[in-house]
């Protein structure tokens, strides 16, 4: 994989773009859940909603979910980070799975919003969408700063 590392500083601007279009939706869906549930629980309009949220997960986040990680995993062969010998490479790694799960779990909720049910009530996505501000943080912690 050595041609990879002439190619680094590509892998790592396209990484970081896909990076920044996955973070932007992940933390604009859970708040269009919470318009989507209150409209619901008002007996408001929402139609347009299960269509906002699924055009942003279809055409925005899940392809730039699959770019972060297709760039992300060349930039550890292109920086000979392979095999994983790095702690903080290993926890910042547990930590993208935990937040393409937590992508898992939107997709999943929003497939449950379109059928008009909330399976949690406007307050509950408040709160979980504070969970992908706080990954950044740590994640972006663990790869600067490298404490480990």
């Amino acid at each position: 994989m050595a041609f990879l590392a002439d190619y680094y500083s590509w892998l790592l601007a396209f990484h970081i773009i896909a990076v920044m279009f996955w973070m932007a939706g992940m933390y604009y869906l859970p708040r269009l859940f919470v318009y989507h549930v209150e409209a619901l629980e008002n007996k408001t309009q929402h139609d347009m909603f299960p269509v906002m949220e699924e055009k942003l997960l279809r055409i925005i986040m899940t392809p730039a979910m699959a770019a972060a990680w297709l760039f992300g995993l060349s930039l550890i062969f292109a920086g000979g980070h392979w095999p994983l010998a790095d702690i903080w490479l290993i926890s910042k790694l547990s930590l993208v799975l935990l937040l393409s799960g937590y992508h898992g779990f939107l997709a999943a909720t929003r497939r449950k919003l379109a059928s008009g049910v909330p399976p949690h009530g406007s307050q509950f996505y408040r709160m979980i969408n504070e969970v992908p501000p706080v990954l950044t943080v740590v994640i972006v912690i663990l790869v600067v700063v490298q404490p480990f």
